[in-house]
């Protein structure tokens, strides 16, 4: 009987060592496993390189609220986004040419092409949907944020446009070079 109990209590005794090891091990191996979820990443390629000759000179930000609903006689299908984006505006030099220039002395005249919006683009890290539903009896429609999305940058587009960004971005754009040909060492410069 004393057998028992001193195999017993061994046993027993084994147990609280081999779980208090269990426990110091398993927290020290914890300390070297990842926490989140893991990310695996491929190597950036660098798939093409273009010479950009804009002037950009004028930055609008904007904000707009689209709802965007497709209903149909057996549910909805809705989202409401509040779209934060940049539009800029700007000057493309490439359509400048030589005799675009005419220089007299240490005066300069400049035919500078149209202003125009070099980009419009939506701010993901402010731009949230505050609302997303999908109707009992229709699937979930994953394309309907992204069409939202689409319309906010065309809206804000257009907002800009009506906002006058162009007129912005040509007076910068004559203020920006006017300044960098006095620089030059010219005295008098005129746009035409």
């Amino acid at each position: 009987m004393w057998k028992k109990v001193a195999a017993t209590l061994i046993g027993l005794a084994c147990l609280a060592v081999i779980f208090a090891l269990g426990l110091f091990f398993g927290a020290g191996v914890k300390r070297f496993l990842p926490s989140g979820p893991a990310t695996l990443s491929t190597a950036t390629i660098l798939t093409r390189v273009q010479s950009l000759n804009q002037l950009v000179t004028v930055k609008y930000v904007l904000e707009k609220v689209v709802d965007v609903q497709d209903a149909k006689w057996y549910g909805e299908n809705r989202v409401l986004l509040v779209a934060h984006g940049v539009a800029k505006g700007g000057i493309d030099l490439s359509r400048l040419k030589a005799e675009d220039f005419h220089v007299e002395g240490k005066s300069i005249s400049v035919k500078l092409p149209k202003a125009t919006v070099t980009d419009v683009y939506l701010d993901d890290n402010r731009t949230q949907v505050l609302e997303r539903s999908t109707g009992i009896m229709r699937v979930f429609d994953k394309d309907l944020e992204q069409n939202a999305r689409r319309e906010a940058v065309e809206d804000l587009r257009s907002a800009a446009l009506q906002d006058g960004i162009l007129k912005d971005a040509e007076e910068r754009g004559k203020a920006q070079l006017s300044n960098l040909f006095f620089q030059l060492g010219f005295t008098q410069v005129e746009f035409r």
